[in-house]
């Protein structure tokens, strides 16, 4: 007798489709420029929420080794909003909502979110150079931090550093309001491995009990393939005294074939 364990653990799709902007940033001076890379796509074609497509950014359309990217050479406070872009097969990709002034002072902070434990720099910027460097920094509107450099860097980053950030520059002005995104790339894979541990322990005791009724002689064994709704299962199935019933747990099958 040959007896085969099988451990299937739900593949978790990793979508290619997304968005980023250069500089990396989410506020603006009104004319600077910012380029989107549209990874995945051979053309770069970004729609803002309210606009629509944004044509002064498709016609600068360029490839690139992970995909296109486009620039719009000169932004105004309209085109603050939402951006994000769609692929031919209808998939979304993340949107990055940018916010474009024409005040004397933005803050620099990332436009793609922030991994936890990392650390991160955010920048009170001053539209004219200025010897005057001391800048507030507020998150939910609440002072945090003052600098007297412009910078502020948040170490091994948190859920609780998540929010609205905001600067100013005394005797200059203040900054809009961006949001600071942090996420936790690892969670759902570090949430899956007690499972995988569970469903092999769980293997292991089944094939035990298996192999324990088949010394005594008490099962009749056989191998069936089930198509439920179009996913192929496998799974064991016992005989005895003529009821049959199959016995699936979590993930892990086993397959009792005769030799």
């Amino acid at each position: 007798m040959t007896i085969m364990i099988m451990l299937h653990v739900q593949d978790q799709k990793v979508d290619a489709v997304s968005l980023r902007v250069v500089p990396n940033r989410l506020q603006f001076f009104e004319y600077e420029p910012v380029t989107f890379h549209c990874e995945g796509v051979d053309y770069c074609e970004v729609v803002q929420k309210f606009k629509g497509k944004a044509e002064s950014c498709s016609k600068t359309n360029k490839r690139t080794p992970t995909g296109s990217s486009c620039t719009i050479k000169n932004v105004y406070t309209a085109d603050s909003g939402e951006y994000w872009y769609e692929t031919g097969g209808g998939r979304r990709s993340n949107s990055i909502n940018l916010s474009v002034t024409t005040g004397p002072v933005i803050l620099e902070s990332p436009a793609v979110p922030v991994l936890m434990e990392q650390s991160v720099t955010l920048s009170c910027r001053n539209k004219i150079a200025s010897s005057n460097l001391t800048a507030g920094f507020y998150q939910d509107g609440c002072p945090i931090y003052q600098s007297s450099t412009g910078n502020i860097v948040i170490h091994r980053v948190s859920k609780s550093d998540e929010g609205l950030y905001k600067c100013s520059i005394s005797g200059v002005g203040e900054s809009l309001e961006s949001w600071l995104k942090v996420t936790d790339m690892t969670h759902s894979s570090s949430a899956a491995t007690p499972w995988i541990v569970a469903t092999i322990l769980v293997s292991a005791l089944l094939v035990a009990v298996g192999l324990y009724h088949f010394a005594k002689g008490y099962w009749k064994r056989e191998a069936a393939t089930v198509d439920a709704g179009g996913a192929t299962a496998t799974y064991a199935f016992v005989r005895k005294n003529r009821k049959t019933r199959a016995v699936p747990f979590f993930n892990a099958y086993l397959i009792f074939i005769n030799v």
